[in-house]
């Protein structure tokens, strides 16, 4: 017996077999995607192991160490800026503000603290050999303000980080007049000179020391005439 099959019925079972392998295809499909996705990841296994591991940051944590760094960089710099700042400020502190002080400054600093350690040791030789009482009374004026102004002339000096002469002078005594005369001769110079600094100098606090010491010296200058026209 022969058993004839239509066209629609061969159609119809061609259709189910294919849908049927279909269905199979997928299954297996989505077995094996459960199965990968049980199966532990790296992250996992080094987890579980104890070994060392990365978290990849994302794009708001890099924004965030991004900024923690530049906050870092930018410190460092105001450190060192300060740093600098307070280097120079010690420096300025310990060579004595020097830079305020021009060459015609220092020289004239020099030369005040020599005439004044003159003043000192020839006041002291008048104090002790002159005939005239009065010259005597001059020596020791000139030991005790000249004295006065060396040591402030020393204080400005160490401030300023200028190094001034310490050697002693030796004063040589022959009579009052002699000494008298080059007392008469030595002020005018010397008011001259501090009038000039407190006038023309660039830093303000030698300028004022020259200008305190020109009125004792102007002082000293009408007290030496006066001495001098005593003696005979």
């Amino acid at each position: 017996m022969v058993t004839v099959t239509s066209p629609n019925a061969s159609k119809a079972r061609i259709s189910r077999t294919l849908l049927e392998s279909g269905l199979a295809g997928y299954k297996g499909a989505t077995k094996r995607n459960s199965l990968a996705s049980n199966e532990p990841s790296a992250f996992d296994l080094k987890l579980r192991l104890g070994l060392p591991w990365h978290v990849q940051p994302n794009n708001a944590m890099k924004t965030k160490i991004r900024i923690v760094s530049q906050l870092c960089i930018l410190a460092l710099v105001i450190g060192a800026i300060t740093l600098a700042a307070a280097a120079r400020a010690a420096d300025t502190n310990v060579t004595g503000e020097g830079s305020s002080l021009s060459d015609k400054d220092k020289t004239f600093m020099k030369k005040a603290a020599k005439g004044g350690m003159m003043e000192v040791a020839m006041g002291q030789v008048a104090e002790q050999k002159a005939q005239s009482e009065d010259v005597k009374s001059f020596g020791k004026r000139m030991v005790t303000d000249h004295g006065k102004a060396n040591d402030e002339l020393k204080s400005i000096a160490s401030k300023k980080g200028v190094q001034l002469p310490n050697k002693e002078h030796s004063a040589k005594w022959t009579s009052d007049k002699a000494y008298m005369d080059a007392m008469v001769k030595d002020h005018e110079k010397d008011l001259a000179e501090f009038k000039e600094e407190a006038s023309s100098g660039s830093d303000p606090d030698l300028k004022k020391f020259a200008d305190d010491t020109a009125k004792m010296v102007q002082e000293h200058l009408d007290l030496a005439k006066e001495t001098q026209g005593k003696l005979k």
